[in-house]
């Protein structure tokens, strides 16, 4: 399967990287130490969720806890489309997979028919908290993409949002809203997400940094009209905001992290002390071969600072040696646990985790590779 990142390599120009910032809100590169020296995991433990045979390729974990418990959601390829999954843990390490929360239907005249790849919202977001999901109107929420196309992230994909008011520990179907709330069809659709929009993150602000409580942090391709520049891939991370988590609006014209070239994506954020720090990952830059992990951060969750340094997560052993990227960041009783998607040469995906002190090395691998 060739995955949409492999076309970016015959893509890239020479840029500087760029984010839409406030000079006067810049982060000091000083405390940008102070933070990577905080959450970087130099221990890789390895893989802790694999698919059980070849025809499926897991991703983008995201993970929360309940009573005694973690619990993970991910999303499962098969050929056709994401669907979302639920695992359990008692360590952080040992996975147990326990079924599906958001999957494929009969009726495949919905918009999200084929596509079905949610993320957790509402979470504890202080770091080294409790990561514990909150609770809005009586219902748990996540939010979504989704796609009436099959194949590999193909077709128009749009964002969703969906609810529940079960126990989001055990897996049953969640409840999706019917229509999604963004589209790159959209009347005030911005000129870097007119192609496709894929993963959101949603935190509860009760300060209202934004006006709102309710922040989304969404990654979108478009074709860079305004710079006049229309054949090259790029995904940057913009903003929406939203004061009941059912009718959202767009927040501001331009993204809030982008580079020049490549992707910036898949943001999750967490609030260390008085600055929000915003785990996403970059593909394909001018300047940095490959997919990796790094964070940007900010006092206003609008202007964001990079970090100029190295990156969190990279490839370097052979279950990640393509691609290392995709965070979930959480720390439990000092230990930072740093999950991210782990791919292969042969393109087997998986979830692995590197830590902030040495665990030891996890057993788990792939299945046998597939023949050539």
């Amino acid at each position: 399967m060739k995955l949409r990142y492999l076309t970016l390599f015959f893509l890239l120009a020479s840029a500087s990287p760029s984010l839409a910032q406030n000079s006067n809100a810049t982060v000091p590169q000083e405390k940008m130490q102070e933070l990577y020296n905080e959450i970087k995991t130099p221990y890789k433990y390895g893989l802790v969720k694999v698919p059980e045979d070849n025809s499926k390729k897991l991703d983008c974990p995201s993970v929360f806890r309940k009573g005694n418990k973690w619990y993970m959601t991910y999303v499962v390829f098969d050929g056709r489309g994401y669907e979302t999954w639920l695992a359990k843990s008692k360590d952080l390490l040992n996975w147990e997979t326990l079924g599906k929360v958001m999957s494929f239907g009969a009726d495949t005249s919905k918009w999200d028919a084929h596509q079905r790849a949610g993320y957790i919202a509402l979470q504890d977001h202080k770091w080294g908290g409790s990561y514990k999901l909150k609770k809005h109107k009586g219902k748990y929420w996540m939010s979504y993409f989704g796609g009436d196309t099959k194949g590999y992230e193909q077709g128009d994909l749009k964002i969703g949002m969906a609810f529940t008011e079960k126990d989001p520990s055990k897996p049953h179907e969640w409840q999706r809203m019917p229509n999604p709330i963004f589209t790159s069809k959209d009347a005030d659709v911005r000129w870097w997400e007119n192609r496709k929009l894929f993963k959101s993150s949603v935190v509860w602000d009760k300060e209202k940094t934004t006006g709102h409580p309710f922040v989304m942090y969404y990654n979108a391709n478009g074709d860079s009209a305004k710079n006049n520049i229309k054949t090259r891939w790029f995904e940057r991370i913009g903003m929406a905001v939203s004061d009941d988590m059912v009718n959202w609006k767009r927040f501001n014209t331009e993204p809030v992290v982008h580079h020049p070239v490549g992707i910036t994506g898949d943001a999750v954020l967490q609030k260390i002390n008085d600055t929000w720090v915003m785990f996403y990952f970059g593909a394909f830059w001018q300047d940095r071969k490959g997919a990796f992990n790094r964070f940007a951060a900010s006092k206003d969750m609008v202007n964001w600072t990079d970090w100029n340094g190295d990156n969190l997560i990279e490839s370097s052993e052979n279950y990640d040696e393509l691609y290392a990227h995709k965070s979930f960041v959480v720390k439990h009783k000092g230990v930072v646990y740093h999950y991210y998607c782990g791919v292969n040469k042969a393109e087997q995906r998986g979830i692995a985790v590197a830590t902030s002190k040495d665990l030891g090395k996890s057993k788990l691998n792939f299945v046998a590779a597939p023949k050539k």
